[in-house]
């Protein structure tokens, strides 16, 4: 992993500011197309927090289950 590379936990952090970010976004639109888009939002957020898990997973065996 390069020095400038975030650190898993600050990673997740971010990522999981960007799905609260949406998920507030999605509770204050009436408009079902941007609805949709923020669902695919949330969706793409979700593959890249489970990617980020796995790869911690695989730095640090021994600090996740």
């Amino acid at each position: 992993m390069a020095t400038d590379d975030p650190d898993p936990i600050t990673r997740l952090q971010e990522l999981l500011a960007r799905l609260e970010k949406a998920h507030d976004e999605l509770e204050k639109t009436e408009d079902s197309a941007r609805a949709v888009e923020i669902l695919r939002d949330l969706a793409e957020l979700a593959r890249e927090v489970q990617a980020e898990i796995e790869q911690a997973r695989r730095e640090t065996p021994d600090a996740l289950p």
